[in-house]
């Protein structure tokens, strides 16, 4: 199934594109997608209706962060050999966790605010993970049951907040609409094989970043047994995998967002976002 939430920004409704790609209205059936919402006994009732009954959403429509909110916004650095040794990092002994706040969540095609102090603002396509059951020292062989299913992220980065000062990864990562999420949230069994996806990232029509979860250092399934350890990860939790080589960071001149820059992000079945820079 691919899950979606449609309309104006604060009263987004739950929907679903049935299998000829139709956006259909589920907002009689389901209160929303997040927390509960979205874990695997939900997606399994969902499984059950019969989708041509439901109403179909006419026009063309905005489509919100496939989530209403999340709990922990999980991220995770460095993870792709590549983007280590572009960022002139040996490749990390275990997975690099950090935090996103959960209000930077946005749309696959809201704008990106660009925050008045931003010096050095980059992007970062990501395959993202969406928790559907709860999740305690899980083993790395029983993680993937876990999971409800993906999404395409842009875990945009303001690098100075990030990096220099204080530091402190989670600065840099948490401005409002620094989380674009979507478009849909494709369940797990439309992606047999999360290592086997291209992902990629396009500025202003010039390819940036082309590569594959295949170049990632731990899998997805080593990523949930991990973080499992040292948190109980709940339903609609998410967690951002990493991203590959050609971020503005790592080129040389460096290149950073400036206003009316335009991002497109595609990761291979769970479709295409799209955003404008604008200053905040």
């Amino acid at each position: 199934m691919k899950l979606v939430r449609f309309g104006p920004q604060g009263n987004e409704r739950p929907g679903l594109l049935d299998t000829g790609g139709v956006l259909r209205d589920l907002s009689g059936r389901v209160a929303d997608f997040e927390g509960a919402g979205v874990s695997l006994d939900a997606l399994e009732t969902l499984r059950g209706i019969d989708t041509d009954s439901l109403p179909e959403v006419p026009g063309d429509v905005r489509l919100g962060a496939p989530l209403a909110r999340v709990g922990n916004f999980l991220a995770v650095g460095l993870n792709y050999a590549e983007h280590a040794r572009e960022s002139g990092q040996p490749a990390p002994a275990e997975p690099i966790l950090f935090n996103k706040a959960p209000n930077s969540l946005s749309g696959p095609n809201d704008p990106v605010l660009r925050p008045a102090t931003s010096q050095k603002l980059d992007w970062e396509v990501e395959l993202a993970i969406i928790i559907g059951r709860a999740a305690h020292n899980v083993s790395r062989a029983d993680a993937l049951s876990y999971v409800a299913g993906y999404a395409v992220c842009n875990d945009v980065s303001e690098r100075a907040w990030q990096a220099e000062g204080t530091g402190q990864w989670v600065k840099g990562k948490s401005a409002p609409t620094f989380g674009p999420l979507g478009p849909w949230l494709v369940t797990a069994d439309e992606v047999p094989d999360p290592q086997a996806l291209d992902l990629s990232l396009s500025l202003n029509g010039q390819v940036m970043q082309n590569g594959s979860t295949s170049d990632m250092i731990f899998a997805v399934d080593e990523i949930i047994a991990f973080a499992s350890q040292f948190m109980r990860l709940d339903p609609g939790d998410v967690i951002t995998t990493g991203t590959p080589s050609g971020v503005g960071m790592g080129l040389s001149p460096q290149v950073f967002l400036k206003a009316g820059d335009v991002m497109e992000l595609t990761v291979q079945g769970l479709g295409r976002q799209r955003q404008q820079v604008q200053d905040a």
